[in-house]
């Protein structure tokens, strides 16, 4: 009885401990997204509380930012547009290779959305609903071909285009643009919203498993991680809570090591496995990683990206403010070239 009293604390606690992560970096992008809107309205109005940019915005330019790293990689060199993204880019796939896809499911605020929305119907309807195999992998197909798409865009662009498209005025308020998709969302939009939330109620994580192309690189990242969840046959009960634990529907009490892109490293399945010692996170030689070192690993190489660009001086993107009078009011007006 006492072993199972201290493994029940202990799940409580990594699950605890994942979501307060999850908390804290949804109150970051909301604060983020309150000043870019401020910022946006100053040089909407021509005047008022003057309020900074913050670079973090740049974090949900994924396509200037993969444009921003084939530039780095090709020339050495980091551009003075957009380079926050580029590095926050950088900080998730380290995560990701390192501790799993750790981005989804401890620091992405869509994927605690996303979970959250599922969570929220299982307690509504009793259950979460399957897709059939076959549906099922087809649309998880989606979010790899449209991957394939970007990173085939990106990459056939020479490094003169792409310096060409992002100090281009569609380029440089990009971020500007995605802000006003979201406050003068049309019918059309509004539709397309309202399916993926009620997709996201009825289907575990439905954006993240079969349309996030940001996901299916970060999946794509995490394939050589050194990180697995484990499986002790011995220990094991066959009870199968883990496999009806894991929001990605991965037949966890089937395998003896998960090693699927689609493991986000939420350790949900551990937390919900009843035999100690059966399931845990393992490193090389199979030795056991707690929740908290996860936690710990992925927010020290969040943030340790981050203060590196800004010890450099290479966080923020400087635009005399002229420039932003000028294009600002009229983003909309710019198609993509």
């Amino acid at each position: 009885m006492a072993k199972k009293l201290i493994r029940r604390k202990d799940r409580d606690r990594s699950q605890w401990l994942r979501r307060g992560v999850q908390l804290a970096f949804l109150a970051l992008n909301v604060w983020i997204g309150v000043q870019f809107y401020l910022f946006v309205r100053y040089y909407e109005t021509g005047g008022g509380r003057y309020v900074s940019r913050p670079p973090g915005v740049e974090g949900w330019l994924p396509i200037a930012s993969l444009m921003n790293l084939k530039v780095l990689l090709a020339t050495g060199e980091i551009s003075r547009l957009h380079p926050a993204g580029m590095f926050l880019l950088i900080a998730f796939l380290a995560t990701s290779w390192i501790f799993r896809k750790s981005f989804c499911s401890w620091l992405c605020p869509v994927g605690a959305i996303s979970e959250w929305l599922w969570k929220l119907g299982h307690r509504t309807f009793g259950r979460n609903f399957q897709l059939p195999r076959k549906l099922d992998v087809a649309l998880r197909s989606i979010k790899y071909l449209l991957l394939g798409l970007f990173l085939y865009a990106v990459g056939s662009m020479s490094v003169a285009a792409i310096r060409a498209f992002l100090e281009g005025p569609y380029g440089i308020v990009d971020d500007v643009k995605m802000l006003n998709f979201f406050r003068y969302l049309g019918l059309g939009g509004g539709i397309v919203m309202a399916l993926l939330v009620l997709g996201s109620v009825l289907v575990r994580n439905f954006w993240c498993r079969y349309l996030c192309p940001y996901g299916a690189l970060m999946g794509m990242a995490a394939l050589p991680s050194p990180l697995r969840i484990r499986r002790d046959p011995a220990a094991c009960i066959d009870c199968a809570k883990c496999a009806k634990a894991c929001p990605s529907s991965l037949p966890v009490d089937k395998l003896i090591t998960i090693a699927s892109a689609e493991c986000t490293g939420c350790l949900e399945c551990v937390a919900e496995c009843p035999a100690a010692g059966a399931l845990w996170m393992a490193a090389p030689r199979g030795r056991r990683v707690p929740a908290w070192a996860v936690a710990a690993g992925t927010l020290v190489l969040f943030f340790g990206v981050v203060g590196y660009a800004q010890w450099r001086g290479y966080w923020r993107t400087d635009i005399p403010g002229q420039v932003y009078s000028a294009l600002i009011p009229h983003a909309n007006e710019f198609s993509h070239p």
